[in-house]
């Protein structure tokens, strides 16, 4: 029976005084270096997705000052006038 290896190794440079602070902290938390990178990169991951989001809501506000839509009901008119 064939296994498929769910991790993969990623290696990674940074400056010795990173290292050894990266190091420091994950003995300050009870993380090993994998653990502390993962959840690291999954808090990076979120800041950037809600960045996004708050980009794109933006966007469509603006789109949406532009076509004079303020409330829920101009929404609501727009899209039943559209059926």
């Amino acid at each position: 029976m064939e296994t498929k290896n769910t991790r993969a190794a990623v290696t990674i440079s940074m400056p010795q005084a990173m290292a050894e602070e990266y190091d420091r902290l994950a003995k300050r938390l009870a993380k090993n270096r994998s653990v502390l990178f993962r959840e690291m990169f999954l808090a990076f991951k979120k800041q950037q997705l809600k960045e996004e989001f708050r980009e794109l809501q933006t966007y469509g506000a603006g789109l949406a000052q532009q076509k004079g839509v303020f409330t829920e009901s101009d929404v609501e008119r727009l899209v039943f006038n559209g059926r």
